[in-house]
């Protein structure tokens, strides 16, 4: 069950085309329609953020590069410790 509450303002035609897109759809109410695109616009949104898609050589050549990575220098080590000291993650 919802319990959070969104109030909005909008014009006579923006409201007018979600009633007229919520009934084509056979949405049961204008809010029920807008709860839906808010929703699934949020998940496209986040996971767009969120994500990130390399091609397939672009992910080869990562990997090469990590495993022939060598021991960290003096100073990316202080700066690791650096930033483990004062609590960045």
């Amino acid at each position: 069950m919802a319990t959070a509450r969104l109030d909005m303002r909008l014009s006579p035609d923006v409201k007018a085309k979600a009633e007229k897109a919520s009934a084509l759809l056979g949405v049961r109410s204008l809010t029920e329609y807008i709860v839906k695109l808010i929703d699934e616009n949020s998940t496209k949104v986040i996971k767009q953020y969120e994500s990130m898609t390399v091609e397939n050589d672009v992910f080869d050549n990562f990997i090469k590069i990590c495993e022939d990575l060598h021991a960290p220098n003096k100073k990316l080590a202080d700066a690791a410790a650096f930033t483990q000291k004062q609590g960045i993650k």
